[in-house]
């Protein structure tokens, strides 16, 4: 089942360009009982180490840093999207970073062309799902050009908590580099007013096609939630923000952009516990592409498990 490429979506039937700026797999095939899934590299994006856990002291920050083999100040976090054919739908799970010029990110935002080069046509996506509405998940649909390609009957799932915080989010509890707030602000307000006719709002939990089903967690926003999918027996979450590399030996650390980062851990502590009972595949917004493994107990803590590729 783990990384299983039996599927239309199998990047050897969609043979991409490949050149000197894609030397390492950008897309992985998944399957879930009968349904398709394919993760999708973003590119990544360059944030000072300290997001990863403010609330951490910073010695025992950098020693996880160093036992990880990670660089002290800086490191590239992982963008992943997934897409999802259930049921004649073809469902994007979140909308990756887009290309903001004033950020200067020319790593990220790679999600539009890496669907092309996937054979995954824009007008094909009958509904898109969204963990929540920080601009790295909502800003390839603001990319120039991509909203004419869309389907005019296009339905974005998001909660109605999500919608109802960026009328006028509060930051008052987050740890951002600086010009980030004011990014997520913009990114978030030019969202909702340029989609406003496709949302689909939901209160806690809405099935978007057979076998995928959208839960509201709350913590890292509002209204952020997760994606089940579920078919003959098997099951993987798309956790977004919830779960981040760190999270498994340190839930309680907080990430720089949780607005509430007490909730946030309390959500990721759950989260992960249910993970490591029923053995379900987890694949996260933030964790190394291709992001596919599952989660284990490990004394007080948890332990990721990576998917062996399957080729």
């Amino acid at each position: 089942m783990d990384g299983k490429q039996e599927t239309n979506m199998n990047p050897a039937s969609h043979p991409g360009k490949a050149g000197p700026e894609e030397l390492v797999p950008s897309r992985y095939a998944v399957r879930v009982g009968d349904i398709e899934v394919l993760v999708v590299s973003d590119g990544v994006l360059p944030l000072p180490t300290a997001m990863l856990a403010h609330n951490a002291d910073p010695a025992v920050r950098a020693a996880w840093l160093d036992d990880m083999f990670l660089p002290p100040d800086a490191i590239d976090w992982a963008l992943n999207v997934v897409l999802v054919r259930s049921g004649g739908q073809t469902i994007l799970l979140d909308a990756g970073l887009g290309l903001d010029p004033n950020l200067n990110l020319p790593r990220a935002g790679q999600l539009i062309r890496r669907l092309e080069s996937a054979g995954i046509d824009l007008g094909s996506v009958t509904d898109v799902v969204l963990t929540h509405m920080h601009m790295d998940h909502i800003g390839g649909l603001l990319v120039e050009g991509v909203k004419e390609r869309l389907r005019p009957d296009l339905r974005i799932h998001v909660a109605a908590a999500e919608v109802k915080f960026w009328e006028a989010p509060d930051f008052s509890r987050v740890s951002m580099p600086p010009g980030f707030p004011d990014a997520l602000r913009a990114a978030a307000k030019r969202f909702a007013e340029e989609y406003r006719s496709h949302l689909r709002l939901f209160d806690d939990e809405f099935e978007v096609a057979p076998g995928v089903v959208v839960h509201r967690t709350g913590g890292h926003t509002p209204g952020h939630s997760v994606i089940r999918v579920t078919s003959g027996g098997d099951r993987l979450m798309f956790a977004g923000d919830a779960v981040f590399a760190v999270g498994f030996e340190h839930p309680d650390w907080y990430n720089g952009f949780e607005h509430d980062p007490e909730e946030a851990a309390r959500v990721r502590v759950r989260l992960l516990r249910e993970l490591a009972t029923t053995g379900e595949q987890l694949v996260a917004t933030h964790l190394p592409f291709p992001s596919v493994g599952r989660v284990a107990i490990d004394g007080d803590h948890f332990r990721w498990v990576p998917a062996f590729w399957d080729y």
